[in-house]
């Protein structure tokens, strides 16, 4: 029967370190899952503007991108949760108040405020997209300014009390670690996107998968029965049926294996 496989990208199909390295074995295992005639979906917080080429030759037949606030399957977008300017501008004088570090995320762009003092995760996060060749001049500033969700770096002068109240009452906040916060409208997660394109393509929970491999992938690995965490993940082991080997040593291709589908 029909399988549906769901990839997170940072840490699960490419490395974390400037490489961004993707092994030869993840590119065969999933041209192969394909080509038995499974579905290979891309799930990840990152909007779909941040899904490079380099990803995307990957083959896939669908993008559940920005944690469930956009749903493409096929080139067709099937769901875009679009905040209203009139928030996001409130919710960024807000974070600029809190002395906060934001990047907020749209589907086709990223927008950074240039009043916000220079920290170097923010000048680190820049410094990637121009490599990728990527536009970084968006500003909080620019007529146009909205997004769909948004990440912030936080410091000792940050008031952080008041600002996770204000943003927790629209938005579930994500603490990654090391004051930094990923925070995403309340209603979507990774999850509700794989329910959705199952309902939509009439895919029983059984035959979906889902790899992973840090904690914001937990909405993803518990919503399906077959959860598979990639080697070196240790704190996400104790919510996964399968623990594969990690990226460089051919992890993809063989969780893949394991499930008989390559």
């Amino acid at each position: 029967m029909k399988k549906i496989i769901f990839f997170d990208v940072d840490g699960t199909l490419l490395t974390e370190d400037e490489r961004s390295f993707i092994p030869e074995s993840t590119k065969r295992a999933i041209a192969q899952a394909r080509k038995n005639g499974h579905l290979t979906f891309i799930n990840t917080g990152r909007t779909i503007f941040n899904i490079s080429e380099k990803i995307r030759s990957l083959g896939f037949d669908g993008y559940l991108c920005g944690c469930g606030t956009y749903i493409e399957y096929n080139g067709e977008v099937m769901l875009y949760n679009k905040l209203e300017e009139e928030y996001c501008r409130k919710a960024a004088e807000i974070l600029f108040e809190c002395g906060a570090f934001p990047v907020y995320e749209r589907s086709d762009c990223l927008f950074f405020d240039k009043r916000a003092d220079n920290v170097p995760q923010i000048e680190g996060f820049k410094k990637n997209f121009v490599e990728a060749g990527t536009r970084i001049d968006y500003d909080v500033t620019d007529d146009n300014f909205s997004f769909d969700k948004f990440v912030f770096w936080s410091n000792e002068n940050t008031d952080l009390s008041r600002l996770i109240g204000f943003i927790e009452k629209d938005f579930m906040v994500i603490d990654r670690g090391n004051g930094f916060y990923e925070n995403v409208p309340k209603g979507f997660t990774k999850a509700t996107a794989i329910n959705i394109i199952l309902k939509k393509l009439g895919i029983p929970i059984e035959n979906a998968y889902a790899i992973g491999d840090s904690t914001n992938d937990l909405p993803m690995l518990t919503a399906v029965p077959n959860s598979i965490a990639m080697g070196g993940a240790e704190t996400i082991y104790p919510y996964v049926s399968f623990v594969t080997k990690p990226i460089e040593e051919d992890g993809i291709e063989y969780a893949l294996r394991h499930y008989g589908i390559i």
